[in-house]
């Protein structure tokens, strides 16, 4: 009897990992400035782990942003180290700003 490889067994549904950041930035004093820490913020994500980010919430509050950054791959396990990569980039470079983070896997 041969054996099955994974190829054989059909598609694997896809797992979606959510990652929810708030952050504070005590120095901004205008939207302009908070809005130019957060693209970078946002670049750097998307440069660095190949996730989708957007700004979700605090949208016209100068010191606050909240953004949620996705992940796409066939395993659980996958999902969750992308996750705990981007956390602890977020916590290394912007211990100081970052208020918190929230994981969502889904699938």
């Amino acid at each position: 009897m041969a054996s099955r490889n994974k190829a054989d067994q059909g598609p694997v549904a896809p797992v979606i990992g959510l990652i929810t950041i708030e952050l504070h930035f005590p120095e901004a004093g205008s939207l302009k400035a908070k809005r130019m820490v957060v693209k970078s913020i946002k670049e750097r994500l998307r440069q660095r782990f190949n996730v989708a980010v957007a700004e979700t919430g605090y949208l016209e509050l100068w010191q606050r942003s909240e953004l949620a950054a996705v992940t796409v791959a066939s395993a659980r396990k996958i999902v969750e180290s992308h996750l705990e990569a981007v956390d602890r980039e977020l916590n290394e470079r912007f211990g100081s700003e970052l208020v918190g983070t929230e994981f969502e896997i889904i699938g």
